[in-house]
């Protein structure tokens, strides 16, 4: 192992890392609390602040994946779709099966200048999570509780106060709900065979409610839906902890302009004011696309390729600054913190010093835990067992 690999394997430069990223996040957190008090004066003033701040902190996360692990995402999609990608608000379709499909996601946004104002359907639970959901919650991200009944009119408030968005933003879903496993994609099936809907063989059935008040609310806001399938090569199965310990992946990632996809398989370009309006029919329209891209994650595991140009989106240098800024800012108070108490040479201090770390080493094994599969929702499992009695 060479120099580099083993210094970004050991467990100090970890510590580092998150200490970074912890420390800058809850110090812009409290930055954007007190950006409330644009709201009532400015809100599109406060809404382009915040694009800043959520950058700041979610950028910290991509460099994890661009520079720290190195890791090559390739796009595959219509070069004539591509200059179109950052320059318009989109639906973005994923498929769930990863740790780190969300990060992707991140790295995707981030090369077409979205990450900020990016946005997400988010479990309620995670609005409580410090940095990332605290920094969510300034950002207007959608929470919902699962519990549709109790959500729609929430999620529909929430998606109608996006309309007048200063920036342009991708709002990525995962229409699945939950991530892939072999236990959930068995009573997903079994729902499918109850409900008469064609079974799938790499996906969950989605969850249609969702996706179409997302089509009805953000009509004439939204562009495209761009449909996106991610790969990894030579069966990787990556992880947030492989990313923290500098390895190397390589990911694709299918991208189509929805309305070039419908082109390519019914025959004629369909704009998004076409998608169906009615919640029964984009139902079925979204079990048709889910078909489809069961077919393209077909070919792709019997070729290993997509049938489309492959397009490696450049580095942008913007994410490295950030984290290098924010490292020269937190690091040399707490080097100078360090180097004092040792001075000191009190036995308590020391060990408070060693209780600070052990708590922190705590702390980041609990955040990576959280993007874990087998510590993930357990909302796919039970649901689907309610529908089947």
């Amino acid at each position: 192992m060479d120099i580099v690999g083993f210094l970004k394997s050991q467990f100090i430069c970890h510590l580092l890392i998150c200490y970074i990223f912890i420390v800058s996040g809850l110090i812009i957190n409290f930055i954007q609390l007190f950006t409330l008090i644009l709201w009532p004066i400015n809100k599109q003033l406060f809404r382009r602040i915040n694009c800043r701040l959520a950058y700041c902190i979610s950028s910290q996360m991509v460099m994890l994946l661009e520079w720290w692990s190195g890791t090559d995402c390739t796009l595959y999609t219509d070069p004539e779709s591509y200059h179109k990608y950052g320059k318009e608000n989109a639906i973005v379709i994923l498929n769930h099966n990863f740790e780190i499909d969300f990060l992707c996601g991140w790295n995707f946004c981030e090369r077409f200048g979205v990450l900020g104002s990016s946005k997400v359907l988010a479990k309620k639970e995670l609005s409580y999570m410090p940095i990332i959901g605290w920094m969510w919650y300034f950002l207007e991200i959608v929470f919902c509780k699962r519990k549709w009944e109790e959500d729609r009119k929430t999620v529909i408030q929430k998606l109608l106060s996006l309309r007048d968005y200063p920036e342009n933003f991708w709002f990525l879903i995962h229409c699945e709900g939950t991530r892939f496993t072999e236990q959930k994609h068995q009573i997903s099936m079994q729902v499918a065979e109850a409900k008469g809907l064609p079974k799938l063989k790499y996906h969950l059935l989605p969850r249609t409610k969702g996706f179409a008040v997302t089509v009805q609310c953000l009509r004439n806001v939204v562009s495209a839906v761009y449909d996106s399938t991610l790969n990894f090569r030579n069966n990787e199965n990556p992880t947030l902890l492989g990313v923290l310990n500098g390895k190397k992946y390589h990911a694709d990632l299918y991208y189509f302009n929805i309305l070039e996809f419908l082109l390519f398989t019914i025959g004629r370009r369909i704009p998004l004011e076409e998608v169906p309006e009615d919640e029964q029919e984009c139902s079925t329209w979204l079990h048709k696309l889910y078909q489809e891209k069961d077919a393209f994650q077909e070919e792709y595991y019997r070729t290993g390729t997509y049938p489309a140009v492959p397009i490696v989106p450049p580095h942008r240098p913007w994410t490295l600054l950030n984290w290098l800024f924010w490292a020269l800012l937190l690091l040399y108070p707490l080097f100078k913190l360090l180097i004092n108490m040792i001075n000191s040479g009190s036995s308590l201090t020391l060990a408070s010093f060693a209780f600070v770390i052990i708590i922190a080493s705590v702390g980041v094994r609990w955040m990576i835990g959280v993007t874990e599969i087998n510590k993930g929702s357990t909302y796919g499992n039970n649901e689907n067992k309610q529908k089947l009695k």
